[in-house]
């Protein structure tokens, strides 16, 4: 048996539902390490066909978890925390599987577990991928109970330099945050030059949770202008979300049911081929009602890689994947007039779509390939610990 000194340390990693079909860039970093062995504690267990995964531990909610949280939510408007009694299951799986730092996803959970980051004694990770930055923060006690988890923490992990800025704005120290991009594993969207039509038949693709932020009301928009020129394009919105009856309903009032197709929730697979027969990908992201922003879509960084020219906003991390009018274009927020107006007179310049295709696939190899992130990664949890790459 190898000393502990030799053997890979085991990170443990909290995630409350491992996982939803959104996660897939937490599957991938985790399923990625080498140099760490991850070790996975959840509440619940969803899709494991999806994401099969044997090192986990599924610790159940108390009978009086419900009742506890109500309490807390709504008679006394703060966040709930875990028990004494979920304090000791989860000091006892850490010791048992002699985890030696604590990654939890995300950071509104990291809130709820804030008993545990102040009883544990090793290093612990809270990170933050985009909604949860802003998860009740328009509510005293929660950004009270969020500062306190920001300081309890060892790291912090954010997946942009927008979320950067955020976590800062919440009272961070700026000195114990990284920015951890998300990975796209390259060899799985490799780039392919696109034929564009000549016959009008341009095919759009947008691919995202059905939410306000991922701008969809502004895609069918502009998708609806983009038909008045060309009556043979079609449109696709991969993905599932609260908002698809909205959605439904604005295909029909614009008249366009005809060529937007709402398949739902697309494997992985499904998705990929999506991309390679699509001409241009669409993901206008918005400011939300509730303050709600975007990190770094990761469908649309996939979208890049494969070589689809993408047209999107200058919304949260997107500018730091983007260049506008290099590796793809920007417009404003809600604004489908201008992304209409870009779009006819992109698909006018072939050239200019086939630049904007190759330089966008560069910028994803560049930033965001999952094997760079992930070792970048191991490296800081191995520099938390005290070891040596």
């Amino acid at each position: 048996m190898k000393p502990e000194s030799e053997s890979p340390p085991v990170v443990a990693f909290y995630c409350a539902s491992f996982l939803k079909p959104e996660m897939l860039h937490i599957y991938r970093q985790i399923t990625a390490l080498r140099r760490v062995r991850p070790f996975v504690i959840a509440q619940k267990r969803e899709n494991a066909e999806k994401f099969p995964f044997d090192e986990i531990d599924i610790v159940g909610k108390p009978v009086t978890h419900f009742l506890r949280r109500f309490w807390l939510r709504q008679v006394r408007n703060r966040p709930w925390q875990i028990s004494k009694g979920e304090l000791h299951s989860l000091l006892e799986i850490l010791e048992r599987e002699n985890a030696q730092l604590l990654h939890i996803f995300f950071g509104h959970i990291a809130v709820h577990l804030r008993p545990l980051i102040r009883a544990w004694p090793k290093p612990n990770v809270a990170s933050f991928h985009g909604a949860d930055v802003l998860v009740d923060m328009d509510k005293p006690a929660y950004r009270h109970a969020t500062k306190q988890m920001l300081d309890s923490v060892t790291r912090v992990f954010v997946r942009s330099a927008s979320l950067e800025r955020a976590v800062i704005e919440l009272g961070c120290d700026e000195g114990k945050i990284d920015i951890v991009r998300t990975g796209i594993p390259l060899q799985e969207y490799p780039f392919r030059e696109r034929q564009f039509p000549e016959n009008g038949e341009w095919r759009f693709l947008q691919a995202s949770r059905l939410v306000q932020k991922k701008g969809l009301a502004t895609t069918l928009h502009t998708f609806t202008d983009f038909l008045q020129h060309y009556p043979r394009a079609t449109l696709t919105i991969a993905g599932e979300g609260p908002m698809l009856t909205e959605l439904q309903e604005l295909r029909r009032k614009l008249k366009i049911d005809d060529h937007v197709a709402l398949p739902g929730f697309v494997t992985p697979k499904r998705l990929r081929d999506l991309y390679y027969a699509s001409h241009i990908f669409l993901h206008p992201s918005e400011t939300g009602s509730d303050g709600n922003q975007e990190g770094i879509p990761n469908s649309m960084l996939e979208a890049m890689a494969t070589g689809l020219p993408v047209f999107a906003t200058d919304h949260g991390g997107i500018p730091e994947a983007i260049e506008n009018g290099v590796s793809g274009i920007l417009v404003s927020e809600r604004d489908h007039e201008a992304l209409s107006k870009a779009l006819l007179q992109s698909v006018k310049d072939r050239e200019l779509l086939a630049r904007l295709a190759r330089s966008g696939a560069k910028a994803v190899a560049g930033k965001f390939d999952q094997q760079q992130q992930i070792q970048r990664l191991e490296q800081i949890y191995l520099d938390m610990l005290g070891r040596s790459s």
